[in-house]
């Protein structure tokens, strides 16, 4: 059911990019947005093309991705309900950066880039606002590149696993355990790799009793000694 204007002022509140706004400007980008849906892997924009304008997730979950010369992808980041996507670009005017795909039916709102822009004019406050909100991410781009470029898969995996186990984990008695719920492929793409370099990867793990993998579960059984791996690596 497609969101009426009280609940799209609602969603824009709820999210980051625009949580700093007062009603009126909230209510000016409100009258502009409209509703967006996409099926599992469909693209929303892909990377180099000409930035129609930016999103925001109601529903469902967005894949942001590059993708190399050689057909290699590298996940930037999984994003949910309440996020933007595509800030960077509507204010610069140039294509986007990367490419982004429903990771599974997804509904998102949607604001061109003119109608962005006519806004910024209109609330000259908003533009200040955003931007820190774009500064965060650029942090965060940072970061992935940081990760890529000095750290072994060996300390891009373990520290994947314990973020995981913070987000999604919940308490066992072998140790703290939570749900697996994409392939290694998609887990390669995460972490800069191949799929048979995360397998092989994921077993060295269970075989020095670090974690413990049965189906879709995975289980930290040491998480100081993964903890400590991390620390070694530095």
């Amino acid at each position: 059911m497609i969101p009426k204007k009280t609940a799209i002022v609602a969603t824009l509140r709820a999210t980051q990019l625009f949580s700093a706004m007062d009603s009126s400007e909230v209510c000016s980008f409100a009258e502009r947005t409209t509703i967006r849906r996409f099926a599992s892997g469909e693209l929303l924009f892909a990377e180099g093309e000409p930035c129609e304008g930016l999103y925001v997730v109601i529903s469902g979950r967005v894949r942001i991705f590059k993708t190399s010369s050689t057909g290699r992808e590298q996940v930037l980041a999984i994003e949910g309900a309440g996020r933007s996507i595509a800030e960077l670009p509507v204010f610069d005017g140039g294509t986007y950066p990367a490419s982004a795909a429903a990771v599974d039916e997804a509904q998102l709102l949607f604001v061109s880039r003119s109608d962005f822009r006519a806004c910024c004019m209109e609330h000259p406050e908003v533009a200040l606002k955003v931007l820190q909100v774009v500064g965060a991410r650029i942090r965060r781009l940072v970061g992935i590149i940081e990760e890529l470029s000095f750290t072994t898969l060996r300390h891009r995996l373990i520290s994947w696993l314990l973020r995981e186990a913070k987000a999604h984990g919940r308490p066992s008695e072998a140790g703290v355990v939570f749900e697996l719920n994409i392939s290694h492929q998609e887990l390669a793409t995460r972490v800069g790799t191949v799929r048979e370099l995360v397998s092989r990867n994921m077993s060295r793990l269970q075989a020095q009793g670090l974690i413990q993998v049965q189906g879709h579960e995975v289980t930290i059984l040491d998480r100081e000694g993964l903890e400590a791996d991390l620390t070694a690596a530095l």
